[in-house]
């Protein structure tokens, strides 16, 4: 035994592990994986479920696991028939207060709850009682609470709090009455809520869910009077996989876009193409600021949770914010204006439709900045990865094995750069490529930025560029964010450039990529790994890697933009944002 382990006795197994072990991990080193549902390996500890509850040697009753530590000659009894009729009460006083509606549940063999009676062996309901009701919250634009499915294992809260630094829901009332919602009992329409949907990916039923646009989708597309075109987001062809059984980290980009035109949609754009739109345009925001004495650090703008976010909790600081607008918004403004133009068809019949890994894209499609001059949205709808997925499997579409198609001419092509910026550090280091050869006139030769990949909470780089030095920062998931700006608001910090991704891992780890299958953990760093990894291998693979190298870019200023920065990409290209406060305070 070293200095810091304790040896415990685990179903009469000896074993040596460290001091502070839970329980729960260390019967994990011997093979057993003791039920769990509140716990979350990322999250603080709850103990709220009880369902993890093994048996100590010399203590009266049952303990959590996941938050009892081993101590040295523990003997521990993880399974027996006492403990396994206690675990299947629990499940069934859980599912007393659950409704009975899997079969029309969006969770349906998905859920963590209905693979955990299975388990449990639960079959029968015999604790039939009251149960409570609660009106579903639709009012927001990106997120559905349902409290009637809500099983009070406050993971949301905690993702919330301790990830993203929002804090927009807790627990209200007590006993049978304990409701989660958000503060001051608002609505999500009026609250704080930014929209990321993290609390989607750690529920472990459907307490939350994306507000869903199919419906408008199928109708758009069943009617012969509209042109639907369709973009999908760089993050969705690393994860959509995941949604038909395969493991996480394969590019599925060919088999998207066959599935797009294969559910009835007319033209088919890649949103890395508008991801090199936003580099000319922001790099060439950041060299005007940096040689100008502009507003310094500049904050990248294309994360709608982020945006939100900084209306609500950093309002001082907006004017640091990029004017560019997200990738998806540049593309339904081009598809609108400069795509209409050329093939001669009237706007009001263009119908964009974008597959998005985030369900805070549907509020930004949604904000009156992103309509045209006569108030009409550029982005019609919204459908995040999840959602595509239903889509594809109600068509009966063999998505796997669908043949790999390219997307359409135009708005399609995209450099390397483009990819990457559906993970974290990616738009940084595609705005680098550019901005250093902007301003200097010359080819970058190593165009790969280590330092600012990866999934270190905050990440820093130093960039010589014609002897001078320029400090960028990366941060992603909220509370992340957080650190930086409060050093901005403190006029403390030492950085020129500064990017922001609402979302643990950047865009790859959005509140829209599928759910977790039955043996990952939502929210998993692995999984986030093997979707950015699969990003980096297409930037890796493209023969252009630079965005402003990209022709199809060249051709679109040549032709209709001018140059960045100038009156047409301005009317097009960049917006603005405003402070925001939570209706009632």
């Amino acid at each position: 035994m070293t200095k810091n382990n304790v040896t415990v006795i685990i179903d009469g197994e000896k074993l040596n592990v460290p001091a502070g072990t839970s329980i729960m991990h260390a019967a994990e080193e011997i093979g057993i994986k003791v039920p769990r549902l509140c716990y979350h390996p990322q999250l603080s500890l709850e103990g709220a479920c009880r369902v993890c509850i093994v048996e100590v040697k010399g203590i009266k009753n049952f303990v959590a696991s996941c938050a009892t530590p081993v101590q040295e000659g523990m003997e521990v009894t993880t399974t027996s028939p006492s403990i396994r009729q206690a675990r299947r009460d629990i499940v069934e006083l859980i599912l007393d207060n659950h409704p009975k509606d899997c079969q029309t549940c969006e969770r349906d063999g998905n859920c963590e709850l209905q693979r955990l009676a299975y388990a449990m062996g639960v079959r029968e309901r015999y604790f039939e009682g009251v149960k409570k009701h609660y009106d579903l919250d639709l009012s927001g634009a990106a997120v559905i609470r349902d409290p009637n499915k809500c099983i009070l294992c406050q993971r949301c809260i905690r993702v919330c709090e301790e990830v993203q630094g929002v804090s927009a829901i807790g627990q209200a009332y007590r006993g049978f009455d304990t409701v989660v919602m958000p503060g001051f009992n608002l609505s999500f329409k009026d609250s704080v809520c930014v929209g990321c949907g993290q609390c989607i990916n750690v529920c472990p039923t459907a307490a939350f869910l994306e507000k869903s646009s199919s419906d408008k989708v199928w109708e758009a597309i069943e009617n012969p009077e509209i042109i639907v075109i369709a973009q999908f987001a760089p993050s969705v062809r690393a994860a959509i996989g995941e949604g038909f059984g395969l493991p996480p980290g394969h590019n599925m980009q060919g088999q998207t876009i066959t599935a797009l035109r294969k559910i009835g949609v007319d033209i088919v754009f890649d949103t890395q193409f508008s991801a090199d739109l936003t580099i000319m345009e922001e790099a060439s925001e950041f060299i005007e600021r940096f040689t100008k004495g502009g507003k310094l650090p500049m904050i990248t703008s294309c994360s709608s949770a982020w945006m939100k976010y900084v209306e609500h909790f950093h309002p001082a600081i907006l004017k640091h914010v990029s004017t560019c607008k997200s990738p998806m918004s540049m593309m339904s403004a081009m598809t609108k204006s400069f795509y209409a133009q050329k093939q001669a068809i009237d706007p009001s019949k263009i119908f964009n439709l974008a597959v998005m890994c985030c369900t805070a894209k549907k509020f930004e499609a949604q904000r009156p900045e992103q309509t045209d001059e006569n108030g009409n949205p550029y982005t019609d709808a919204v459908v995040t990865t999840r959602e595509f997925v239903w889509m594809l499997k109600s068509m009966g579409i063999d998505f796997i094995n669908l043949k790999p198609s390219q997307p359409d001419p135009i708005l399609g092509l995209s450099s390397g750069a483009g990819a990457i910026f559906g993970t974290t550090g990616g738009v940084m280091e595609a705005a680098l490529r550019t901005a250093y050869e902007f301003i200097t006139g010359e080819t970058l030769l190593d165009i790969e930025f280590n330092a600012i990949r990866g999934m270190k909470g905050i990440k820093e780089a130093t960039i010589n560029i014609q002897g001078k030095e320029i400090k960028v920062a990366v941060g992603h998931g909220l509370k992340n964010a957080k650190i930086l700006m409060e050093q901005v608001e403190a006029g403390t910090s030492p950085y020129h450039f500064i990017e922001i991704m609402g979302c643990p891992g950047g865009c790859v780890g959005g509140g829209g990529q599928p759910y977790a299958g039955a043996n990952a953990i939502p929210l998993d760093e692995e999984i986030i790994k093997l979707r950015a990894k699969a990003l980096y291998t297409i930037d890796e693979k493209k023969v252009i890697r630079k965005s402003h190298r990209n022709p199809e870019i060249q051709h679109i200023y040549k032709e209709f933009l001018g140059k960045p920065l100038s009156e047409v990409s301005h009317k097009y290209l960049h917006t603005h944002y405003k402070p925001r406060l939570p209706k009632g305070i």
